[in-house]
């Protein structure tokens, strides 16, 4: 059976599924072992494959940030973070609602998940918003958009499934014959080539932020900055400061490895949420390994079978033939760019995130090695278009989060969130179009 068949039955029947409603680890699950089927494959061949997609070394970070991230907003240090970041809002036009987009950063810092980081901040910025008499609407849309932030700015647990899905890729020798080696891909140097991307997109958020607050007369407070407060706030919030300091550079340093930094993170919790800030309790943590628990078995389930699913992609030389489409189109590189952008955009809007990076990697980075474009670069792209998925229609997380705290309908808060997605758009093209945003950090760091 040629390729073109293969697939059509792939694809065509996990959109068929998708449509009916099917879970996508099932629809991918289905997919794949219709495809077994039809090669007149050994079925234990998909066991095997989805068993071994869960021995890799990296993926130990997966839950260890997911439980850091659920015990830090347990013992206080989220909602310290939140409260020195609104510290600083002072007379600026917009000033607190700049202070969500730093508070999302900061929290993003920790927590590497998008409606976590939406959940986190909203809770407090919206009402704080609201108080300084902006539109409900308004404010959860800056949130929501801001949001996104939580899965660019490292550590990430997207940024994590990429380079596990990446690590297992090979090169194709004409891609090397062309442009030369490819420099290897691994976890560290994703989190730590995110750091200007994740600025570039924050900058333009709060860019579009003070021309539109400008614009409604959100202005800052008359009194000019409280140092007194900033200062409570901060000698308040020391420990919850030194939490991404700890991680980012601990795994910057080479000090440990980004799995190992996860644990780091976990006992770092603990220490300061029982012994500082004496909030955490015995129920604040059976509850968060619950989280994990729950989080990170519904994140292995589509790992299984989207390996699978990738692994027939490559093995009957799919990603050769979309390589070759795109390719015959056009050879000019920014025009790649805007059909691969434009496509990871639309998935956004409609698959998760996880999913959407286990499925497309195998499909998408071959085509990107045909070009000569760095594997770690493509893979921040990647994961900037995706964040915007967060709080864009018709699956948004980030906007059913921020409208349930807000109590403020999905519509009105999507239109005034669609501006703020479209602002980040414009910045993942300029991160695409200059890869030394991306690559000038590694570099430097020696990676």
């Amino acid at each position: 059976m040629d390729e073109s068949s293969i697939a059509m039955i792939l694809f065509g029947s996990f959109l068929v599924l998708l449509v009916m409603g099917a879970p996508v680890t099932v629809a991918l699950g289905v997919s794949a072992m219709a495809s077994f089927i039809v090669l007149e494959e050994n079925p234990i061949k998909l066991v095997q494959i989805a068993f071994t997609s869960v021995g890799s070394f990296p993926l130990m970070a997966l839950p260890a940030f997911i439980l850091a991230g659920a015990l830090m907003e347990a013992a206080g240090i989220s909602k310290r973070l939140v409260a020195l970041a609104e510290s600083f809002a002072g007379p600026f036009t917009g000033g607190i609602s700049a202070a969500a987009v730093l508070a999302c950063m900061f929290f993003g810092a920790i927590s590497g998940s998008g409606p976590a980081t939406t959940a986190a901040v909203g809770m407090l910025m919206i009402p704080a918003m609201v108080k300084r008499g902006y539109e409900k609407g308004y404010a959860s849309a800056i949130t929501a958009s801001s949001g996104g932030l939580g899965i660019i700015i490292p550590p990430s647990i997207p940024m994590v499934i990429f380079g596990i899905s990446a690590i297992g890729l090979a090169v194709p020798p004409e891609a090397i014959e062309q442009h030369g080696e490819f420099q290897s891909v691994s976890i560290t140097k994703l989190f730590v080539a995110g750091v200007i991307p994740g600025l570039v997109v924050s900058c333009s958020l709060l860019l579009l932020n003070y021309i539109r607050c400008k614009k409604a007369g959100y202005l800052g407070t008359e009194g000019g900055w409280d140092f007194d407060q900033i200062g409570y706030a901060f000698k308040n919030g020391f420990w919850s400061i030194l939490a991404p300091l700890v991680i980012l550079g601990g795994i910057y340093s080479g000090f440990f490895t980004p799995t190992e930094s996860a644990i780091v993170a976990i006992f770092y919790t603990l220490f300061v949420g029982v012994f500082i800030h004496r909030e955490l309790s015995w129920n604040d943590i059976f509850r968060s390994l619950e989280t994990t628990t729950w989080l990170s078995g519904r994140v292995l389930l589509i790992l299984f079978t989207a390996t699978v699913f990738g692994r027939l992609l490559v093995e009957n030389q799919i990603p050769a033939i979309v390589a070759e489409s795109m390719l015959s189109l056009t050879d000019n590189l920014y025009l790649i760019w805007v059909l691969i952008i434009g496509f990871l955009l639309f998935v956004g809007m409609f698959m998760e995130t996880l999913a959407a990076i286990m499925i497309l990697t195998p499909v998408l980075l071959p085509v990107t090695y045909s070009l000569g474009i760095d594997p770690v670069h493509f893979g921040i792209v990647m994961v900037c278009c995706l964040s915007i998925g967060f709080s864009t229609p018709p699956l948004g997380e980030n906007l059913f989060v921020a409208s349930g705290i807000s109590n403020v309908s999905l519509e009105e808060v999507t239109a005034k969130a669609l501006p703020f997605a479209l602002m980040s758009a414009l910045a993942v093209f300029v991160i695409a179009f200059f890869p030394e945003l991306t690559l000038f950090l590694p570099a430097m760091l020696g990676y």
